[in-house]
């Protein structure tokens, strides 16, 4: 699969959303197994939520540690490059969602040393110096599909969507399953939503 032509596959994500973790996980699984390439991005649940006033006080007062994770991340891009922002969210990702670690810079700090990136980016988290760059990544992604989505969003060349919202994270042959239905939908003109209830919470392990 070394010498096939891979094809980028664009992932907006918020490092805090378990669900986009999930789905990260089935992508880098797809890529195991295709000639793939996830390229990353980062979007954010506090941008996307801006200004809304229907929103619980606790979902409210969780967006500030929503942002401060994306600060970083946007730091750690602008530094090192999306390879390395695809290092960070995995770590983050593994903090946040395996192992509960509060969202607070003792933890960025531990994930961009295990990254192998600079722990002093930890200090984006409290700073607006990276705002203007993180809304502008928001807006190409949310753009792309339009304003009534969360995260993740995943384009891949023309087509692009919102999700999938999956859990867990299919594995092996299933995997694939659902990478090959979602661009049969995605690449289908005229086709905008597929949709159900969700029956159980996010199984990120």
């Amino acid at each position: 699969m070394s010498d096939e032509v891979r094809t980028p596959v664009d992932f907006w994500f918020d490092p805090t959303c378990p669900w986009a973790w999930i789905t990260s996980r089935w992508l880098l699984e797809v890529a195991r197994q295709r000639p793939i390439t996830p390229c990353w991005h980062v979007m954010s649940l506090a941008l996307l939520n801006e200004g809304r006033d229907d929103l619980p006080a606790r979902y409210r007062s969780g967006m500030q540690g929503a942002l401060e994770a994306v600060r970083v991340c946007v730091a750690a891009e602008q530094k090192y490059g999306a390879p390395a922002l695809g290092r960070l969210y995995t770590e983050l990702g593994t903090r946040f969602h395996l192992e509960n670690a509060p969202r607070q810079r003792s933890t960025y700090a531990a994930a961009l040393v295990a990254a192998n990136l600079d722990p002093g980016l930890a200090t984006a988290a409290n700073s607006t110096e990276y705002d203007g760059a993180l809304r502008a990544g928001h807006d190409d992604g949310v753009g792309r599909v339009g304003a009534d989505v969360g995260t993740p969003v995943i384009a891949v060349r023309d087509a692009a969507f919102f999700g999938p919202v999956v859990s867990p994270a299919p594995r092996g042959a299933a995997a694939l399953r659902l990478w090959d239905g979602l661009l049969a939908l995605a690449t289908t003109e005229g086709f905008f939503e597929l949709k159900r209830s969700r029956t159980q919470g996010p199984v990120v392990g």
